[in-house]
């Protein structure tokens, strides 16, 4: 068995209101074992073979279309996935950790589209953006709460659906994975 974390977007905002009591039952309903909720925004962590992670995103995203009527993404990490989510964030370390996030996208986005994004996001604010694998590297410099770059704005420009956490979040998920 291998230890997951299936990260939800749009969880407890703007009007999917969904309890982590809730969230946890579908998990158990999917025969997914080991399962528990870090912070109350959709971080869900279980156990299941080993199996690539887009299978397993797309079995979840299902789930919890059927269950609660929710259009969400789900990304799905490994605890490696993880912790090269924070060791290859080029901003850890840099930024605020409650202002340096990782994106995890629901494919590898195109560099061309990325460059576009750099482009754009230049003339909107500070926040300074790198791509890697599956994922945006975002350091809201001045916090996410003072930015114009929103999440419809970036999946929009890379073509990608995404949901997005703060190294301090993953530092945490990553330490109950473990």
């Amino acid at each position: 068995m291998t230890r997951y974390v299936a990260l939800l977007g749009s969880i407890n905002v703007g009007g999917n209101r969904l309890t982590m009591a809730e969230l946890r039952a579908a998990f158990e309903s999917e025969d997914l074992s080991n399962i528990a909720t870090v912070v109350a925004s959709g971080n869900v962590l279980f156990d299941h073979e080993e199996r690539p992670t887009q299978g397993l995103e797309e079995k979840l995203e299902r789930l919890v279309r059927a269950k609660f009527d929710m259009r969400s993404v789900v990304a799905v990490r490994s605890a490696d996935e993880v912790r090269t989510a924070i060791e290859d964030n080029p901003f850890t370390g840099h930024g605020a950790d409650a202002h340096v996030h990782t994106m995890f996208l629901d494919g590898d986005a195109d560099p061309a589209q990325f460059a576009v994004l750099k482009a754009d996001q230049a003339e909107r604010g500070p926040e300074r953006l790198a791509l890697g694998p599956r994922a945006l590297y975002i350091d809201y410099v001045e916090g996410v709460a003072a930015s114009r770059m929103t999440a419809v704005f970036l999946e929009r420009r890379l073509a990608r659906r995404g949901t997005a956490r703060n190294v301090r979040s993953l530092a945490r998920i990553l330490a109950k994975m473990s």
